[in-house]
């Protein structure tokens, strides 16, 4: 006797609604970035030569890499003095001005980029003109504004990790004599070396993703990718735009894969 058919849980329609809303501009933004039309909406045939003009375009090559460089600077300077602000966080409950350095450090967190951008702005033209430095707006400021916001987030990663961390492994190493910045290199660092790995790559996207800050503390020939971008869909949706956001959408799936691939590797060796 076969099973009677039940029906679809409603939960599940809701479900493939919401996947689709979020994923099907997607499909179609990888799907038009091949289409032979200037047109982005116009299908006219299979074709790749927007990639070609991709790779022709000065303005976006330069974009990409002043961004990456910004991002990449911004997370290793992020990473240390994120991981400092937590340590100093965790271990030291009391201290004089602790509160107000609580503040400063959770201000960029809640603080809207708009505002962020406008103080960080003013600041830079406040020290120009009192200092003489930064002379004008340009990568400099920029990564400045980045590190600015991107410690806040480093700093509560690692302060979390601190959090819950074993200190009788610290006490056992400095009982067999180890220094307390040899227990830090050798035990701590190593142990919440995934914290500091997830800060680092939080504070790369979040730099090369940012629009807003940039915009208020670059300058002329400071253009960072986003800002490109947005100043190109302004004025019409490119397929180059389309090629661009594929071949983005392509690296983070490949790490994403690649990811997924050793922590299955690594679960399958622990029960193995």
């Amino acid at each position: 006797m076969s099973a009677p058919n039940r029906p679809i849980s409603p939960l599940y329609l809701v479900l493939a609604f919401g996947y689709a809303f979020l994923y099907a501009p997607i499909v179609l933004l990888i799907f038009y970035s091949f289409n032979e039309s200037r047109l982005v909406t116009v299908w006219a045939g299979f074709s790749t030569k927007w990639y070609g003009e991709l790779l022709r375009n000065e303005q976006i090559l330069n974009a990409a890499w002043l961004s990456l460089r910004i991002a990449f600077v911004t997370a290793c300077v992020s990473t240390v003095l994120g991981t400092l602000a937590g340590f100093a966080i965790a271990r030291y409950k009391r201290f004089p001005t602790r509160g107000a350095f609580l503040g400063l450090l959770s201000a960029p967190l809640v603080m809207p980029e708009v505002v962020l951008g406008l103080s960080l702005l003013l600041l830079f033209v406040a020290l120009d003109s009192a200092i003489g430095w930064p002379s004008g707006r340009g990568a400099t400021t920029v990564t400045i504004a980045h590190i600015t916001f991107c410690l806040a987030f480093v700093t509560v990663i690692v302060q979390a990790k601190l959090a819950s961390f074993d200190r009788s492994l610290e006490e056992a190493a400095m009982d067999l004599g180890a220094k307390p910045w040899k227990v830090f290199c050798v035990i701590t660092l190593p142990l919440i070396a995934p914290a500091l790995a997830a800060g680092w790559l939080l504070s790369f996207t979040l730099s090369l993703d940012d629009l807003v800050v940039a915009s208020f503390t670059s300058g002329p020939g400071a253009s960072t990718l986003p800002m490109v971008i947005y100043s190109s869909v302004r004025l019409g949706v490119s397929p180059q735009i389309n090629a661009l956001a594929t071949i983005m959408i392509s690296v983070v799936a490949l790490f994403v894969l690649l990811s997924g691939w050793l922590i299955f590797r690594q679960d399958k060796a622990r029960r193995g």
